[in-house]
């Protein structure tokens, strides 16, 4: 049996419950960039996660990093805010 983590959104929305090892990975990515960079729009987040992962992860690299950068604003890891159209995160 998979170990599983509940994600969670900040909306209080349904989110899925994804596999802890694909979860650990994409958080460290996106913690790690966001520290990297003090504050990044999330879509070049994605551009740099996907290169740093592409090849080495099972699965929708995108779909996982929307999971759980939601999960880490739930959480209070991170903040989003909004300027020129897009969505920039900082950590919390």
């Amino acid at each position: 049996m998979e170990d599983k983590i509940a994600c969670m959104h900040p909306e209080g929305k349904e989110a899925p419950n994804i596999d802890r090892d694909k979860y650990e990975k994409i958080k460290e990515c996106i913690l790690n960039k966001i520290r990297e960079h003090e504050i990044i729009s999330f879509k070049q987040l994605r551009v740099e996660v996907v290169h740093q992962l592409k090849g080495n992860f099972d699965g929708s690299i995108s779909w996982y990093l929307t999971i759980v950068k939601l999960d880490l604003e739930a959480r209070g890891y991170i903040k989003r805010s909004k300027g020129n159209n897009l969505q920039y995160l900082e950590l919390a």
